[in-house]
This record gives structure tokens, C-alpha cells and sequence, in this order.
């Protein structure tokens, strides 16, 4: 029991990290009620303060995490299983209408201790954590807490930061299904909350505005989960002036440039993969190339940040077992990252971050006592830590190892010298050979003997094996200090007398004292790929000046099709296209001998749903506010796959879930690039509409019958109560501001400014021609119903796509002016096509309307090229006219085609060489041509593929090795690549429903 006058505690002789970069050899760190009152080297030690001897021990500051759910009360699991559709919120009081929208609460009111994990944080240093309910889009505020007992002193602030996620958690509320939908509705909840401070609190109460508006300055902590959610948040947070800190999944290094890009912190998880069991050569080719970087490269993703300049924090979170933590910490410092970047990364940079840099993560005057006691170096793999230390409170986490003494001694005392030589035996049956030394007498015996250590004290009881000697030496007791034992011996009469025992050198491995092993090095790295799949580039390709001399072209213009003709393109532009082109003035040129080849402008697909993470917000009758814009995926191998078939661009789509869906992305298919660098530049906004069995969910199952609307006659009347609803809407915009929502110019103000509506914005663009409308459509008396309800309201639909039906009124869309983009020939996959017939596209283009055929299909987006020619065969289209069903006229429709669709001077370089005629079922594209940049290449191609798999062979042998040398591995598991379509609902528990 301590005494009462004891109120303060002093460390000496102690490696004392006081920060990052300052460490003091043979230290004293004295603290009181909590707090340091001293530090360094010299310190006086207070009458009142227990002393505890460190030497050869290392204090450092405690850690601190950021990122915690520590004491938060336990959650339940999200249930996304077949259920009856829930589209209001269930939550009663006075709370916002989305239940994902949690912004109210508050950590510190739910907090309460919970020692065991408590305990395991403590473990691996840490002393300190943000904490906050991991639950919603907006989870609230957090509490920074400290990792002692008692939940009165250990909740140290309150409100610390807002949080944030992409993921609805427990909410059973329809809405959002999908990742864009929550994307929106994030957006939606700032806008309503600029709302509501301005104008909405003197109309209603709403707690959860009400504090979402409160949270917006100060930290804003978002969990991303991965790189590509680490830009769509940032996007976010630039739309409102907000500066997120991103929770990241440890993949950043794969996007370097994009990351320093955002400017935002980023808490890192050291949750490293593990190997996988490659033993099997059939299951290890389940693993994608990139699984396999990513486990070589994941350790080096701090060392990346920091060369990069990006500032970062760690964080435990992520980890199955926190025991994996300081290992992973070292592995890091291993590959590349210095031991102070990484501990002010758990100590300095997160304190600084949650504001409580001077009274956390470091050991100075006047800083909490939050501190751990290690063996050594923290760093060094045989370090390890003994005492945590929070508030000034000892936590015990590990006891000293009992070490080995096996080896050579000489045991002094006065005149008497004792030479030991110690033998562990089995099961602790350890002996030692005695000889002692006195006045040049010696004598020898062999005793058995018992011992314990810990770093810093022995204890050694000797038992002669022969009770007829006596040898005067029974035990010994000492503590260590500067590499010997000093203490006292003991005769078989209870005699003592001081005595010192120091280890001797010795040839006998057994008896040596351990060795300090060599720094270990990392294993070379492969190299960096864009994008981290199969077929990535190491180097981005660039833009060159090629010339196509002696090919067949085909222009899409007035001079058709150009024999023996050549093409010349540069700097992403198609310079010249004829008989003869002058390249003259252009240097560095590539010729490339079209003998036998032909030349096309790239396809365009109307109708894709490649490269997304979201197809369908299927929650509502209307998703116009969701943006496939937002849910690109740039690493969808279907993207090299379709410039292997000479695709160049998609309209990536919404699917057909409900009656106004979200709003289209067009994009080129770059691959290696960005999401919004795959975006086209300065394209018209486009939105999905969708007609038939889909929206009015007949198709849907038997949980699915209340949503709005349920017939087809339900449909046409939701398309007026919006475009009602969306005009009025526009109407009170231009009122205020005398311009279009958004737009900050006031003009003749109403009393009360209007509220912000994403879904409305979209719908108003449409009235205003700002917004073009492609519609999944089957039936013609729908599509009846739609361009009249377009002709009613002042708009017109721009594309009807599938209109398997189209040949039945070609000629009242000509009237109307919409364009046509079907299948060739797919049929019969559900009722409402049982009237598809092939001839549809041909007698659709006779009746002169734009018609194209487009893929809705990953797989068939390959060969569109021959779905084209299935134009030439059902109803003898041209093969020029053709030809443009895939390209010209998919651009036309998409307002593209004073850019893209033809090979034409000025237009971009979108170009395609084939080994035959295009429309040939044996014609493959030799090269594939965006923006001037060869992004497939069929002859490269064959050393990608070999150099793919010597890199797969080369970190295969490395996973080999590390499952020998006894690191955990994992099995491989087969994962088939998920292809969106038009009926595809996400991946949150809605399921897939039937064509």
C-alpha cells in the first residue's frame, strides 16, 4: 500500500522519448496526480515520489488512435435480407426523414468503459482514443477518451469532430440502396442543412439538421474505405467547403497522385493482407494480379505517403487481432518509413489533429501521464512492452521474460571466486558445475539449480548433488545493472556477504547471450501499375503522332469509304484523312504500313453499364438525384477488354429500377486513368428513364408490391407529378435568383429563399433542354405515352433504347425526334419483348430515324462490331450506313458527333485498326486508339501477358517462402466478376431481380 504522503512517482535511468525526435539517454520522468511535473536528464526527484530503477528500459508517450469505436454500445448487424419495402423512417421524435442520417449523436453520452478492450489497446501502447458510434452516412460527434478505468476521468472531451461514411449501417430504410444513392443523399443533407439554418428552423424543428448544420467547421473525419471512396468523399467535401480527414483501407499508394491531390490527412489502418496459400497452382489462379502487388506493396503504403508529402495518422482499426499491430507498425518501418515519421504518426500528428497537442502525445511538464515502458526499442522485433501507464495509473501487460543465464559466470566475493558454468536442462532441470578459487585452492562440485530473472533481477538456489561437500555457496540474489548482477550470496548457515556475478565469454552457442541481429531489409518490390490489375501499364501510354499509310478507311463522311488511303493524328487530334496525307511538318513520327489492314473511328456504346460500383437507386419511383458520375471504377477489366474490340466510349447508365432514374456518365475508356479523368470533358447531361415490367416492379417479387407506382398507367403519372413539381420548382429559382437553381446572382426575392433539391435540379434541367433523356423502353404504347407526356410538358425525349417495338411507330418518334437505339437480335428474355423481331433497326433507319445498336452487356460490347453487320444481314442496311450504328450515330445521339464518330480533320484521334474488314467475324482490332493514346495494342499485348505472368510466378514464389518460413496465409477464394445490366440492383441486400 502506498502512503498517503506518496503522491508522486519517478522513473530514472530510463531512454526517455519524449517526442518524435527528441530521446534522452539515462532519463527521469517524475509525474504527479496524473500529469508529468518533470522530464530529462538530471531531474530532481521530489521527498514524496516511489522510485522506480528503468535502466536499459525505454519510456515512450503513449499512443493515440483516432479512429475507434472503444466503449460505443454494440450495434446490431445490418439486415439487407428480403423483406417488405420500408420508405419512411422509423425513428419517432423530431429527427430528419432518412434514418442513415445519425448526425445527433453524441459519443460521449453512450461512452462507458469496457477494460477488455481496454486492455488489448493498452497492449500495443496505445493510451488514448477518438471514439464514435460506427453507425450511418452522418454518425455524429465523437469523444476523445483515455483508455484508464473510470468513466468519469476517462472521458477526457466531448464533440470532438463530425463523422461520416458512404455506408447507411443499421438503417432498414430503403433509401439508399446503392453507393451513389448514399452519395446523394450526403449532398441532400447539407444542402437541407444550409436550409434549415437559414430559413427551415423557423418552419420546423429537426434535430438531426440541427446538428449536422452545428458540426459543419471544425473536424471532419470521413470513413472512405478505399481509394476510390477517398476522391468521391473529397468531391463531397470541396461541393461545401469542407476538408475531410480520410479513414483509409491502406491502398492508397495505388493512387498517389490523386491522394496529395485531396489535401486531406488520412488514418491509415496497418492491417496488412496475408499471404495466400499458393501451394495449389490450380486455386492460385483465383488471385488476381493485384491481390498479389497489393500484399508485396501494402507495407510500403506509409513510406509512399510520407515521400509524397501527404500527412497521415495510424490507426489500430481494421486489425482481427490487435496483437498484429506493433509487428505491422515494424514492417512498415522496414519497408521504407523512418522510426520518427511513424511514431509521430501515433503520437504528435493525431493529437495535433483532434486539437490536445499540448496535453497528449507527448512527455513534457504539464502533459497527462499517458506513457507505456518497453524492454528496448520499441522498433526492434524482440522489444516488447511491459507497462502502460494512463492518467498515471500502472497497467501491468506483460511480465519480463524469464531469460535464459545458461553460460559461463564468475561469481565474486571478498577474496572468494566462484566460477559457474549453467546448463538449462529439460523441464527446468537445469545444473551448473561450480569451481571456487581461495587462496589458490580449488575445488569443484555439481549442483542443481533453480533460477528466475526478469530484465532486471535474479534470484539462483543451489542444491549440491553431494551433501558431503559444502562449498559455501547456497543462493545468490542481485539485480542487474550496467550488463552485471550485483547482490548478495548466502552460505548453508544463512551467512551473507556482497557479491557481484558477471557472464564470461564463451565458444558454447548455448551460453551466449543473444546477439543483436541485423536490421532485416525488404525484399525488392515490383513496380508500381496504373490501374493495380491485370494488363496495368507501369508507364502510362502518351499521346505520339502516327501515320496510317496504303489502309482502307472508313471515313463516316461525305468521301466514304478511302482505299489505299491514309490517316495522320497528333496530339489527340486527327490532323488529316484522304488519298495522300503531309506528315512533313511533323516530327517523330510512327509509320505504320496499312497493307491489308483497315481504319475506322472508335465504337461508341449508348448504352454501358461497365466500369461502375452502382447501377440501380431503386429505393424510389425517382432517383434523379444520384450520379453514375460518382460511381466510376476505373480498374473494370471490361474496360481493356472493350478496347480490345474497339471500343473508345460508353454512356455508362442507370438501370431500369424505376421510372426516373439517375443521371448518366460519358466516358472514354482511358484506361490507367482516374475516374473523372475518363470523364468527357465538357458533355451534355444525360438521364436514364425506364418504362415496362421493371418500374412497376411486377417482376419485383411478392415483397415488392406498395412502392408507387404498380401498373403501367401508375408510370405516366408519376412522370407528371415530378415534371409538375420540378417546373414549379424552376419557377421559384428564377424568381429568387433570377437564373436556374444554384445559381447565386438574387434577382425579384420572395419572402423566403427556395430550398435546394438535387432530385428536382436534375428534372428542371430537362424542362430547360439542359438535360437530355435516354429511355429503356419495349412497348410502343408506352412509348406512346412518354413523348406525349414530353410534347405536354414542353420537352423531348432524346433516345428510346432497346424499343424492340420501334418498327411499330418509327415514323411519330421521327415526329417527335427522338432517336432509336435497340439490340440486333436479342429477344424472348422476358414478355413484354415477345414482339422483337431482328429486322427492327433496318426498318427503323428506313423510316430515317438515327438508330444505333448498343450492348447493355459487358460481353457483347466486345464484338459490337459484328452486331453491327447483323444490320447488313437482317434487312440489307448499307455496310457504311451500318457502320454507323456503332459510331457515328451513337454519337449523334449523344451529342457527341462534332468530336467523335467519323475520321475527320479536327475531331479527336478515337481511331481503330483492323486486321480485316471491321464488320468481319474474324476482323480483331490490331490497335486501339483514345485521344491519340494507344491504350490496346495487340502485338504488345503478348509480352504483357508474358511479363503478367513472370510477375505472378515471381510473388508467388515469394508467398511460398514466407508460408515456409511460417507466416499465416490465407486460402484463395474464387470470385467471379460481377457485370452490371439494366435490372442489376446493388449490392445491399436488395438482390437481383429477374429480366
Amino acid at each position: 500500500v502506498r502512503p498517503k504522503e506518496v503522491t508522486a512517482v519517478a522513473f530514472t535511468h530510463a531512454t526517455l522519448v519524449v517526442d518524435p525526435t527528441t530521446v534522452i539517454q539515462d532519463a527521469t520522468l517524475v509525474i504527479e496526480k496524473g500529469y508529468v511535473i518533470a522530464a530529462g536528464a538530471g531531474v530532481a526527484i521530489p521527498t514524496n515520489a516511489a522510485v522506480y530503477d528503468l535502466h536499459g528500459q525505454y519510456i515512450y508517450p503513449s499512443f493515440i488512435d483516432v479512429y475507434s469505436g472503444y466503449g460505443m454500445p454494440k450495434t446490431p448487424p445490418a439486415q439487407r435480407e428480403w423483406r417488405r419495402a420500408q420508405t419512411e423512417s422509423n425513428r419517432k421524435g423530431a429527427f430528419g426523414w432518412n434514418e442513415a442520417i445519425k448526425a445527433d449523436q453524441d459519443a460521449g453520452m453512450v461512452f462507458t468503459t469496457n477494460e477488455e478492450q481496454a486492455a488489448e489497446y493498452r497492449g500495443i501502447g496505445f493510451g488514448a482514443v477518438l471514439t464514435h458510434m460506427q453507425d450511418g452516412i452522418a454518425r455524429g460527434t465523437g469523444a476523445l477518451v483515455g483508455l484508464g478505468v473510470k468513466d468519469q476521468t476517462q472521458l477526457y472531451q466531448n464533440k470532438i469532430g463530425a463523422f461520416y461514411s458512404f455506408n447507411k449501417g443499421t438503417s432498414q430504410q430503403d433509401y439508399p440502396s446503392s453507393l451513389m444513392g448514399s452519395i446523394a443523399l450526403l449532398r441532400q443533407t447539407y444542402y437541407d442543412a444550409e436550409w434549415y439554418a437559414r430559413e427551415g428552423k423557423k418552419e420546423e424543428r429537426n434535430l438531426s439538421l440541427e446538428a449536422f448544420a452545428a458540426q459543419r467547421k471544425g473536424l471532419a473525419i470521413f470513413d472512405a474505405g478505399n481509394k476510390w471512396n477517398v476522391l468521391r468523399a473529397d468531391k463531397v467535401g470541396d461541393e461545401f467547403g469542407v476538408q475531410y480527414v480520410f479513414k483509409t483501407a491502406g491502398n492508397e499508394y495505388q493512387r498517389i497522385d490523386e491522394m496529395r491531390k485531396t489535401g486531406g490527412t488520412m488514418i491509415v489502418p496497418l492491417n496488412f493482407p496475408k499471404a495466400y496459400d499458393v501451394s495449389d497452382p490450380l486455386t492460385a489462379r483465383w488471385i488476381d494480379l493485384g491481390e498479389l502487388k497489393h500484399w508485396e506493396m501494402a507495407p510500403a503504403n506509409a513510406a509512399m505517403l510520407r515521400q509524397a508529402g501527404i500527412p497521415f495518422v495510424f490507426t489500430a482499426s481494421d486489425l482481427m487481432e490487435k496483437k498484429d499491430f506493433l509487428p505491422n507498425l515494424r514492417k512498415a518501418v522496414l519497408y521504407g518509413l523512418s522510426e520518427q515519421d511513424a511514431l509521430a504518426a501515433l503520437t504528435t500528428a493525431p493529437a495535433k489533429l483532434v486539437g490536445t497537442e499540448q496535453t497528449l502525445g507527448q512527455l513534457k511538464k504539464g502533459f497527462r501521464a499517458n506513457f507505456f515502458i518497453a524492454t528496448g526499442n520499441i522498433f526492434n522485433d524482440e522489444s516488447k512492452i511491459l507497462e502502460s501507464w494512463v492518467d498515471g495509473d500502472r497497467f501491468e501487460v506483460s511480465k519480463p521474460e524469464t531469460e535464459s543465464i545458461a553460460g559461463d559466470y564468475v561469481l565474486e566475493s571478498g577474496n572468494v571466486l566462484f566460477k559457474i558454468h549453467l546448463e538449462d536442462g529439460e523441464k527446468g532441470k537445469n545444473s551448473a558445475l561450480v569451481l571456487r578459487e581461495e587462496n589458490g585452492q580449488v575445488d569443484s562440485l555439481t549442483f542443481s539449480v533453480k533460477y528466475n530473472t526478469d530484465m532486471m533481477f535474479m534470484n539462483m538456489t543451489l542444491k549440491p548433488d553431494s551433501a558431503a561437500k559444502d562449498m559455501g555457496l547456497r543462493l545468490f540474489s542481485g539485480w542487474k545493472l550496467e550488463g552485471q548482477w550485483t547482490g548478495w550470496m548466502e552460505d548453508g548457515a544463512g551467512a551473507k556477504a556482497e557479491a557481484s556475478l558477471r557472464a564470461v565469454k564463451s565458444s558454447t552457442a548455448a551460453t551466449k547471450e543473444k546477439e543483436k541481429t541485423e536490421k532485416k531489409q525488404p525484399e525488392v518490390m515490383g513496380k508500381m501499375i496504373y490501374p493495380f490489375t491485370a494488363f496495368g501499364w507501369e508507364q502510362k501510354p502518351v499521346a505520339k503522332t502516327v501515320l496510317v499509310r496504303n489502309a482502307t478507311i472508313w471515313t463516316n463522311e461525305e468521301e466514304g469509304i478511302i482505299e489505299n488511303g491514309e490517316i495522320l493524328i497528333s496530339a489527340g487530334k486527327i490532323v488529316g484523312v484522304g488519298k495522300s496525307v503531309n506528315a512533313a511538318p511533323y516530327k517523330d513520327v510512327e509509320v505504320i504500313d496499312g497493307t491489308g489492314l483497315h481504319v475506322t473511328c472508335g465504337i461508341i456504346d449508348e448504352h454501358s453499364h461497365i466500369a461502375l460500383e452502382s447501377v440501380n437507386e431503386g429505393s424510389q419511383a425517382s432517383s434523379a438525384e444520384v450520379k453514375e458520375a460518382s460511381v466510376i471504377w476505373p480498374e473494370d477489366i471490361d474496360i481493356y477488354r472493350q478496347l480490345s474490340g474497339g471500343v473508345v466510349a460508353s454512356q455508362l447508365l442507370h438501370g431500369s429500377a424505376n421510372p426516373i432514374g439517375g443521371q448518366s456518365a460519358m466516358i472514354k475508356l482511358r484506361w490507367g486513368a482516374s475516374a473523372d479523368e475518363m470523364l468527357i470533358a465538357g458533355a451534355d447531361g444525360f438521364i436514364k428513364f425506364a418504362l415496362g415490367e421493371n418500374v412497376k416492379q411486377s417482376n419485383w417479387g411478392d415483397f415488392n408490391t406498395t412502392r408507387f407506382p404498380q401498373t403501367r398507367m401508375g408510370v405516366e403519372q408519376v412522370y407528371y407529378d415530378h415534371f409538375i413539381r420540378a417546373r414549379e420548382y424552376a419557377a421559384a429559382w428564377k424568381a429568387y435568383f433570377g437564373a436556374s437553381p444554384g445559381q447565386a446572382k438574387k434577382g425579384m426575392a420572395p419572402a423566403v429563399a427556395p430550398r435546394r433539391d438535387l432530385e428536382l435540379d436534375a428534372l428542371a434541367e430537362i424542362l430547360e433542354h439542359r438535360r437530355f433523356i435516354t429511355c429503356h423502353s419495349y412497348v410502343q404504347s408506352e412509348i406512346n405515352m412518354l413523348m406525349h407526356v414530353a410534347d405536354s410538358m414542353g420537352f423531348r425525349i432524346n433516345t428510346f433504347t432497346h424499343i424492340l417495338e420501334g418498327y411499330k411507330l418509327s415514323a411519330k418518334m421521327r415526329e417527335h425526334g427522338a432517336a432509336a437505339s435497340t439490340f440486333s437480335d436479342w429477344w424472348a428474355y422476358k414478355m413484354e419483348v415477345k414482339d422483337a423481331i431482328p429486322y427492327n433497326g433496318a426498318l427503323m433507319w428506313r423510316d430515317s430515324l438515327t438508330v444505333a445498336f448498343n450492348s447493355d452487356d459487358a460481353e457483347m460490347a466486345r464484338r459490337l462490331n459484328q452486331e453491327a453487320a447483323k444490320a447488313v444481314k437482317y434487312g440489307g442496311v448499307p455496310e457504311e450506313e451500318a457502320w454507323k450504328f456503332v459510331t457515328l450515330n451513337p454519337a449523334k445521339m449523344l451529342h457527341l458527333d462534332q468530336r467523335m464518330g467519323s475520321l475527320k480533320a479536327g475531331k479527336d484521334a478515337d481511331i481503330v485498326i483492323w486486321t480485316t474488314h471491321p464488320m468481319s467475324i474474324y476482323a480483331r482490332a490490331k490497335r486501339t486508339y483514345v485521344d491519340g493514346i494507344c491504350y490496346y495494342d495487340m502485338e504488345a499485348e503478348q509480352g504483357l501477358l508474358l511479363w503478367m505472368e513472370q510477375e505472378r510466378a515471381r510473388i508467388i514464389r515469394k508467398m511460398l517462402d514466407a508460408k515456409n518460413a511460417g507466416e499465416p496465409v490465407v486460402q484463395p477464394v474464387f470470385k467471379s466478376q460481377k457485370h452490371f445490366h439494366c435490372d442489376t440492383m446493388d449490392a445491399t441486400g436488395m438482390g437481383v431481380f429477374n429480366h
